[in-house]
Formats: C-alpha cells, sequence, structure tokens
C-alpha cells in the first residue's frame, strides 16, 4: 500500500466552498431560525390575547432596532426556505440534477429569497409600519 500523505476520507479543509454547499447549509440554519422565530410569534399571539396592554408592550418591544433586524432576519429565513423548498421538490421530481442547472437554481433561490423579502418589508413600510 501506498504511503499518500493524504487524509483517509474528505475532510472540510480540502473541499472549496461551493454555492451548492452553502445553500444546504443555509437551508438548514434557515430550518433551525424559523422554529426558534416561531417561538416569538406565539408569543406575540400569547400577548394579544393577555390583552391590549401586554400587546402594546410586546408592539414595543418589537419595534425596537432589534426587534425590526429579528423580523427581518425571521421573514429572509422564511423565503429561503421556501424558495430552497420548492427548489429541492423540484430536484425530487428528476429535474436539475447538472452541475450547471444545481448551482443556478442554488443562485435563484437565494435572490428569490431576497426579492421576497424586500418586496414584503417595502409593503410593510408603505403600510404603517411593521408594529
Amino acid at each position: 500500500m501506498a504511503d499518500t500523505q493524504r487524509p483517509l476520507s474528505p475532510h472540510l479543509q480540502i473541499y472549496r466552498k461551493q454555492v451548492q454547499m452553502m445553500t444546504s447549509i443555509t437551508h438548514r440554519a434557515t430550518g433551525i431560525a424559523l422554529a426558534i422565530g416561531t417561538l416569538l410569534v406565539v408569543c406575540g399571539l400569547l400577548q394579544l390575547a393577555a390583552g391590549e396592554e401586554s400587546f402594546n408592550r410586546f408592539k414595543g418591544i418589537i419595534g425596537s432596532p432589534v426587534g425590526i433586524v429579528l423580523l427581518l432576519g425571521w421573514s429572509w429565513s422564511l423565503f429561503y426556505h421556501l424558495c430552497n423548498g420548492i427548489r429541492h421538490l423540484l430536484q425530487d421530481a428528476g429535474l436539475g440534477y447538472e452541475i450547471p442547472q444545481f448551482v443556478r437554481s442554488s443562485w435563484l433561490s437565494v435572490a428569490g429569497s431576497i426579492v421576497l423579502t424586500v418586496l414584503v418589508w417595502a409593503y410593510v413600510w408603505m403600510a404603517g409600519g411593521a408594529a
């Protein structure tokens, strides 16, 4: 057996970062962010059920700069997970397995999530704000 001085199995330090790898990691991270962000939505619903004063306090917190950043991140996570999930459904149907198509669909899911987030937040701000 030849002494090759190479690792026996692939390791992250020898891989070059590719969009496919990053979109897979981001898809998993946004799934976690959605689960955690859903707790924020449930908290808002509980405050709404508790009464007007309680909900106004919640609106004050969620309308703060930190709250807006959390909502913005949660909404981008939602749209990214949606777009990438649609991409995965198409791949499950047998479409887009060639490398150029795979890379293109990865970038489309990133771009689509950004466009959808910007559109929703533009509507929110034009309608009078987030909170």
